[in-house]
Order: structure tokens, then sequence, then C-alpha cells
């Protein structure tokens, strides 16, 4: 087995070989929240690039909730034709091309304006930059109803749109990882209390989604292995949540772990197990292989063939790449012809791990500007040039964000 063996879906299709372009958020959305040209030829680079599945950024499923400006919307179908042309240049090279669809629960910045739903009124623990993060209100039966037919509706359009498949975003801390860990969900209703009660809400968004689609259209989630917090959600609830998602159809699961509050997506592992800041959860996917019916993804800070090889020899069907492939866009392509490319980024040291955090994602989202302006990435850039430039792109998006919520309210 190795990385540019073809890997069959449960659902009948196939993938061309076992690399995917993990989900970075791009924050790229034109003024309309819908793909823009700059997101059109970053999609193309990767297309070009060889890698056998790509999956967008966050896709919203509300404009009322978003992970960040600048992020595209697809709840109508007002700008299909955009979604078409993103997922035609997506697929162009014969991948597959999926869009992860997400909701942000707590995680959503105050300064949009927008009231903040997720499971119960628990608040980000993120010391002086809680500030920036509203106390969410307790959802509403109501409100849970809609968001399951919000993801199911987004779904439905991106298959009009053509794209091969969806992934159900239910880790890093958004509102269907923030519903499975005790820590965010301390509701005593059916949506709490029990794992299987945490879980009904992804559950519940599986089945829907796969009522509204096509049998051959990809099905997938994305999964805590563990969100690293005490008392939260752990990597035996991740094995018992595989198991429940056993049961229905689903195409593939992608590990990943973390959240807000504990960044492990976006540093160093921190199972004190896996291989030091390569395939950080490679270890908890070899263990949830064993439980899965379905194809299982790991993603976090792979960069290096050797690395993605001893990944998938070990059981694990795919890696998925970010960061080097925001360097390096052409990594699968050059691997499948001998070269050893390894792309990285200099690990952020500072104390404040919030903010290096945030200056780690600031620094991938700077090579993703350069890719989309067909320029060549800079992974040398200073993390602090990259934050700032950043907070001053969400400044200006976020202002555009809120005229244009404004705009959609007074018809």
């Amino acid at each position: 087995m190795n990385v540019f063996d073809k890997l069959a879906l449960p659902n009948g299709s196939t993938i061309p070989n076992r690399i995917a372009k993990a989900a970075m958020e791009e924050n790229m959305a034109d003024a309309d929240h819908a793909p823009s040209e700059q997101l059109m030829r970053l999609y193309q680079a990767w297309a070009a690039g060889g890698a056998g599945l790509l999956i967008t950024g966050n896709v919203m499923v509300d404009s009322r909730a978003m992970t960040g400006p600048g992020g595209v919307v697809l709840e109508d179908d007002k700008h299909l034709d955009k979604f078409k042309r993103w997922a035609r240049i997506g697929r162009s090279k014969g991948a597959q091309f999926w869009l992860q669809i997400n909701h942000p629960g707590r995680q959503m910045q105050a300064n949009l304006g927008q009231l903040t739903w997720a499971p119960s009124a628990v608040p980000l623990a993120l010391g002086k930059m809680s500030k920036h993060f509203n106390t969410p209100q307790a959802m509403t039966q109501e409100v849970i109803d809609e968001v399951i037919q919000r993801f199911a509706h987004t779904a439905s359009l991106g298959e009009q749109a053509g794209f091969t498949g969806v992934e159900i975003h239910a880790a890093h801390g958004y509102l269907l990882s923030q519903f499975l860990s005790p820590l965010t969900n301390q509701r005593t209703d059916a949506w709490g209390g029990s794992l299987e009660n945490r879980a009904r809400l992804l559950l519940e968004i599986v089945k829907a989604v796969r009522a509204v689609v096509s049998p051959r259209f990809a099905v997938a989630v994305k999964l805590n292995s563990a969100d690293f917090q005490r008392g939260g959600f752990s990597a035996d609830d991740a094995r018992q949540v595989v198991k429940l998602l056993n049961e229905l159809n689903v195409d593939l699961v992608e590990l990943s772990g973390g959240s807000y509050e504990a960044p492990a997506m976006q540093g160093e592992a921190r199972d004190g197990r896996t291989l030091a800041r390569e395939a950080y959860f490679a270890e908890f996917a070899r263990d949830i292989r064993t439980a899965a019916k379905m194809p299982v993804m790991v993603t976090g800070g792979i960069r290096r063939r050797p690395i993605a090889e001893q990944v998938v020899k070990s059981g694990v069907d795919m890696v998925g790449i970010g960061t080097a492939l925001a360097i390096d866009p052409n990594l699968p392509r050059d691997w499948r012809h001998g070269k050893d490319n390894a792309p990285e980024l200099s690990p952020i040291t500072w104390r404040n791990k919030p903010l290096a955090s945030l200056a780690n994602m600031a620094t991938v989202k700077f090579q993703l500007r350069k890719l989309s302006q067909g320029r060549t990435p800079d992974p040398s850039v200073s993390p602090l040039r990259a934050l700032l430039l950043q907070q001053l792109a969400n400044a200006c998006r976020t202002r555009q964000y809120r005229r244009w919520m404004a705009q959609r309210t007074q018809y």
C-alpha cells in the first residue's frame, strides 16, 4: 500500500490517490460571500498539484453564523453559478472535490454582531482573548431543527453545483464538536448527557444530508480524535462515535484534534505518543481504524513522503495535508516524480498559546494569499508581520460583513 494507490469509497466512487488537500480556512469570499476569483486561482493551483482529494475550507451553512469574516456561505442558490465554476476548477485534473460544511457555535467573533448559539451557555476560556467572543445562548429545539435542515440544504446545493461530496465538520471546537464535549454540552434533554445524546446532532445531520443527496455523493465527517482538555471529548469517545457512524452511510472519517482553547492542530502533538511534529494524530487514527467500517483519514503536521507512506502502511487509508500544501501546492506531483520536498513553517514558541495559534493560522493564510495572487509563497515570513496583516484584513472584512448583513435585513 502506498500513497498513490487508489481508494474505493463505500458509495462506489474512487479517489485517485491517498493524499488529500485538507481544509484550511481561506477567508477569501467575494463581497457576496460566494467564491471569489482569488479562491478560484488558489484551487486551480491545488487541482494541478496532484492530490486525489481536495476539501474546501469552511463553507458556512448560515450567513449569521461565521467562523470568520470573509467566509464562503452556501445557504441558497443565488450564487450557484460561482460554486459550479469552483467545482469545475477543483475537479479539472481528476481529483474529487468536497465542500467542508460548518457552523461555528460559540467560536464566532463577537464583533460580527450576530447572536451566538451553542449547546449550552458556556463561554470560551481564552484568558484576555475571551472578550472577543460572546457568551452563547443555549440552543432551543427550534434552532437545533433549523441547523439540521441547513446542513442538509447546503449539502444538496453542493451536489447541484458539481462537488463530489461534503465533509461535515464536527472537530476543532465548532458547533458539532461542542455538542460532543461534556465540557461545552451541559444539556439535560435528549441532546445532552450520555455520549449517545451528545452525538445525536451529528448523527441527525448525517442522516438528513444522506436523505437529500444521491447515493454516489460522498458524505464524510471530520472528528476530533480528542479535544485535549481534562473532562472533555476523549479518544475513547471518538472510537464510540465512529461506531455510531458505522451504522450510517458515511464514506470517510477524518481525524484531527484540538479547538480554540486547546489548539493541538496548530502545533506539536499533545498526546505524548505520536511522532514529534509530524502526523500528530496518527496513533489515534490507527486505533480508531480498528473500529471503523469506513475509510479513515488523518490530518495534522504531515509534510514528508516517508511519514505519509508510514501512516498509510500502518492501515490508515488517507493522509490529509494542509500547511505543506499552502507552501508547495505541487507536493503530491513532486513526490510522484521522486522528489523529497518537505515544506514547513518555523514553529512559533510564543508563551501566549492562543496568540501563537492565531499567528500560526495567519502565517498559513499569508501563503494562501500569495498562491491566490499567482505568486510564490514565503514560508520565512515573520509570524508577527503575518498576524498584523491578518488582523488588518479581518478588521476590513468584519466591517464589510456587518454592512452586508445590514443590507440583507433591509429587504
